[in-house]
């Protein structure tokens, strides 16, 4: 079989769930069954795999699921706890008092808050929490999940506390052989993994400025009631304002401190010093914007969830009460990743899978306390005394959250399963590369010299499909690092723009579009929020890529393994 053909097997069901969710707009629970079927098939039958690999991967997927849904759990119950207890009530007046303008809200909630969670947590938990918080502030459901979803690109390269870099690039390149050659060549692992981080965060930096931005004007366009672009761009000084405001510090602690802390830094020096412009004033129009009246939103922006905040006879709390949980949240998420026993405890306490069904490498396992949703359930329990809240008030913001399972639960049993097995097909009895492998392998010797274009597309197919910056750093830095010698090229920037492209395909994941849907009851329009997001993704690509073929042909960038 050519390798033309073999790719475009790889990529079908890629396609097919494309068409399905874009073109057809069933929803995801119709959809993915299919999906996960033709995947399964095209891996017995084209790649050779056996049904007990096929079988295993499956299971590996539905432990990853269990842990998927536990932070979409934690992330829901959370914002019931504090929609119970009148804390979201207090927020929303917050930030109001902020500004009662629309765009300067999300630019806040969303770009700097969301980043500093992505910098704590990762994993998808940013929209999981800002896309319910906008909705408790009076976004629609949809605007809110849409936003939610841009918000993972920028800081996500640095999330959890850097898991994408320190995991997925260590990982997935051949350590012990690359460091024996910068050895050779008078360096060291430690350093080449410095450069990586440095020109991700310097990538990063030029394109993510823009983001803030972005999402204002996909928010004025597509729900705004004049479906204006123009009103999104009355905010550029502003939004230009927030995104240096979170780059600049997102840079330099890249550059100078390494890949733990910038997405953490750089959202919480944003916040403190764009909220405090905010409230000043600072470059925000006379005019202020916001959505028409709710009755005349088309009941496709509506989820389920409801903030009826006006029923909720909860006592007066104040603005540090109400806001104590997220910042309980924050800290307790950072030391669980940075003060190692802390860290070792958290992980020691879960349940792990090795080998599954006898295939070797395929491992699963879940660590509820360690895992985003535990850290969450926990505040929770903190924020049951925190705000003197009832027994009842409390039952109701479980069950309400309880039902969210159902729901999410079935989508996500075929999604996640479905990329496992495309991402352990390089394991088979037709001696074939990975169906990730093979696409990427196609689109090198396709394109040749003007690869460096087309790299981050590659990072951002293997996010679309695993929902991880980290996993796609795993399956595709060894080969961005194979071509970039291969072209003579700096196998720095390429496993670099590797780790941004894969930031960027976050934002068309699949199964993180399900869950930021189902923290807001919105399952089922997956498919619509897809065809929003694809363009923020797009203009990442684009920019990156034209960026690293500046970088690789007219800056002439190098790195000691290069000849």
């Amino acid at each position: 079989m050519s390798s033309g053909s073999l790719a475009l097997l790889a990529f079908a069901p890629i396609l097919l769930a494309g068409i399905l969710l874009i073109g057809f707009r069933l929803p995801a629970r119709h959809a993915m069954p299919v999906v996960f079927l033709v995947t399964a098939l095209i891996g017995y039958s084209a790649w050779d795999m056996t049904l007990n690999r096929i079988l295993a991967s499956s299971l590996q997927g539905l432990v990853i699921t269990v842990g998927v849904l536990w932070i979409i759990f934690g992330a829901i119950l959370l914002l019931n706890t504090l929609k119970h207890s009148g804390a979201i009530a207090t927020i929303r007046s917050g930030f109001t008092d902020i500004t009662p303008d629309r765009r300067i809200q999300a630019i806040i909630i969303v770009w700097l808050f969301g980043s500093f969670i992505e910098g704590a947590s990762g994993f998808g938990t940013p929209a999981a929490i800002v896309a319910p918080l906008l909705v408790a502030v009076g976004f629609p459901a949809m605007a809110a999940v849409m936003l939610g979803m841009m918000v993972q690109s920028t800081p996500v390269s640095f999330g959890a506390v850097g898991t994408p870099i320190i995991v997925g690039v260590t990982t997935g390149l051949d350590q012990n052989t690359i460091s024996g050659q910068l050895t050779d060549a008078g360096s060291s692992w430690d350093s080449y993994l410095q450069l990586i981080t440095t020109e991700v965060a310097l990538t990063h930096a030029v394109v993510g400025v823009l983001m803030p931005l972005l999402m204002v004007t996909m928010m004025t366009r597509f729900f705004g009631r004049n479906k204006s672009w123009k009103e999104g761009l009355e905010v550029m000084p502003f939004a230009l304002f927030a995104g240096v405001a979170f780059v600049v510090p997102y840079a330099i602690t890249g550059a100078l401190l390494g890949p733990e802390f910038p997405s953490l830094l750089g959202g919480l020096i944003g916040l403190a010093v764009v909220t405090t412009a905010a409230k000043k004033g600072f470059l925000i129009p006379q005019k202020t914007w916001n959505f028409a009246e709710k009755k005349d939103w088309p009941a496709e922006w509506m989820g389920t969830l409801e903030m009826k905040l006006d029923d909720i006879a909860a006592h007066p709390m104040s603005g540090f009460r109400a806001w104590l949980p997220y910042v309980l949240m924050g800290i307790i998420l950072v030391i669980s990743r940075t003060v190692e026993p802390v860290k070792q405890f958290f992980v020691s306490i879960g349940v792990s899978f090795s080998n599954i069904l006898g295939e070797a490498g395929i491992n699963a396992g879940v660590q509820p306390l360690y895992l985003p949703g535990g850290i969450l359930v926990m505040v929770v329990i903190a924020t049951f005394f925190i705000h003197r809240m009832t027994a009842r008030a409390m039952t109701e913001a479980v069950k309400e959250s309880g039902g969210v399972l159902l729901s999410a639960g079935f989508v996500l049993l075929f999604t996640i399963p479905m990329v496992r097995i495309m991402i352990n097909s390089g394991v088979n009895l037709a001696d074939l590369p990975s169906m990730p492998l093979a696409m990427a392998a196609w689109m090198a010797d396709a394109v040749g010299g003007i690869y460096p274009l087309m790299a981050p597309t590659v990072g951002a197919l293997g996010a679309f499909l695993a929902g991880s910056n980290t996993v796609s750093n795993m399956m595709f830095s060894q080969f961005q690092f194979g071509v970039a010698q291969s072209l003579g090229l700096s196998t720095a920037l390429m496993v670099a723009v590797q780790a941004v492209g894969a930031a960027a395909g976050n934002m068309i994941a699949i199964h993180n579009v399900v869950a930021a849907s189902a923290t807001v009851g919105l399952l089922g329009r997956e498919g619509q929020t897809l065809r929003k997001t694809i363009w923020p993704t797009l203009y990442y690509l684009v920019v990156t890529g034209l960026l690293t073929l500046l970088a690789a042909y007219g800056l002439g960038l190098t790195d000691p393994l290069m000849n």
